[in-house]
């Protein structure tokens, strides 16, 4: 295959695009940090990095990273819809080799996947899996090349995780979504502020005194229901894990059923990464006028299908807002056609919160480097001490001073004589 250096909507957006990259890179320090020791030691030199990442602002600081660090860099979007398009046009215009545009079909999709994978990446950079998944079934040839890889995202863990179990895992992957400096932080704060920004930049609605359905609470629906509470919303949590259910009650929300929560539902969100949670009973039984937006990694959590099927008409009433008029006289809106609603309505998480997400992501690729050759084909996790660097370098860019342990204290925390 014959691949082209980049594949974009335009190269004229370069600039526009350059300014919003120097802006996220201006709030990213401990990235910053790391490039500066990249640019110095090259750990990366002589490899290709092939990455399927959202293409913003914060991702190009990534990939300009990488290439500080003596990386070829292959990146091509992990949505149809959250590539930024200056960004795309100013990765190219600096030598990344990027395949994107906002709005792409399922075809050129898969296009953008394959450029990347025809670059023969020394390492894989995943967000949902798709550039593994792509390798494992279309395009087994290219794997003798790539050492190893990582996964950005939740969605993409799972998947990696179910291939190990069946022995069709092609190489060891680093699981930079479990790193707590990324999920404790990235999926609470980070999706749970950008989701709010979505729906508020796609809708313009008061979140006060609406009643707000989070239809999950793992790390992501944590966050987006305390941002939601504290708008002033009445926020019901639904779940089919008893434990997280059980948490959710005691943090004070209501906890029901999907289809009781979403007949007084004023906006319902999706945050589980599974498929159809609104699915057609769910749709019947919803409120008129109810607004409904998904979080999770893929387009699948709201069953568009039968919403249509039970529609009569679907028009664009605001950009990302399209209105689904039902055969029984209700109305029912859906942004983002369905997908990241914070990456498609909006501009994804703050930069401050992928610094670290991403600074994870850097590091893992400098250490699977070093040990791929001695890991099995298994999902692997951040090493502690990395974990530890990035919340180390982040409370320092932030001013924050903490203790440390004293010789005695070290010494309690290691012994079991000493008692009452």
């Amino acid at each position: 295959m014959t691949v082209p250096p980049f594949s974009i909507k335009s190269p004229d957006l370069a600039k526009q695009g350059r300014q919003r990259i120097d802006w996220a890179a201006a709030h990213m320090p401990v990235l910053a940090l790391i490039r500066k020791e990249f640019e110095q030691t090259k750990p990366l030199k002589g490899i290709t990095i092939g990455a399927c990442l959202h293409v913003t602002k914060e991702t190009a600081v990534l990939m300009e990273t990488l290439k500080a660090g003596g990386a070829k860099v292959a990146v091509c979007g992990s949505n149809p819809l959250s590539t930024q398009d200056d960004v795309a046009a100013a990765l190219a215009e600096s030598g990344i080799h990027v395949y994107a545009w906002r709005g792409v079909n399922n075809q050129e999709y898969y296009e953008h996947v394959d450029a990347v994978l025809a670059n023969k990446p020394t390492i894989t950079m995943d967000d949902g899996g798709d550039l593994v998944t792509r390798l494992v079934t279309v395009h087994k040839d290219l794997i003798p090349h790539v050492l190893a890889g990582t996964e950005e995202t939740t969605t993409g863990v799972h998947r990696f995780r179910s291939m190990a179990a069946e022995g069709v895992l092609p190489y060891p992957l680093v699981a930079v979504n479990d790193a707590m400096t990324k999920h404790f932080f990235d999926n609470r704060y980070g999706t749970g502020q950008s989701t709010l920004d979505g729906v508020l930049r796609a809708t313009s609605v008061l979140i006060a005194g609406k009643v707000f359905v989070v239809g999950g609470y793992g790390w992501v629906g944590k966050g987006l229901a305390s941002r939601a509470r504290g708008m002033g919303a009445r926020v019901i949590v639904t779940e089919v894990d008893p434990v997280r259910a059980l948490e959710a009650v005691m943090d004070g929300y209501e906890v029901a059923p999907m289809r009781q929560a979403i007949a007084e539902a004023d906006i319902v969100v999706t945050v589980t990464g599974n498929k159809w949670i609104l699915d057609e009973a769910e749709l019947k039984a919803a409120k008129d006028g109810v607004i409904l937006a998904n979080s999770g990694h893929f387009d699948n959590e709201i069953n568009l299908v039968a919403l249509k099927a039970l529609s009569k008409g679907v028009r664009e009433v605001r950009p990302n807002v399209q209105e689904y008029d039902l055969k029984d006289g209700r109305k029912a809106y859906v942004l983002g056609e369905g997908r990241l609603v914070n990456l498609a309505a909006a501009e994804g998480h703050p930069p401050e919160v992928m610094d670290m997400s991403f600074a994870n992501q850097a590091l893992a690729s400098e250490w699977l480097l070093k040990h791929a050759k001695s890991l099995k084909k298994e999902v692997y996790v951040v090493p502690k001490e990395q974990d530890e660097r990035v919340a180390s370098l982040k409370l320092a860019a932030m001013g924050v001073k903490i203790d440390q342990l004293s010789k005695v204290q070290k010494d309690y925390m290691a012994g079991w004589q000493e008692g009452t």
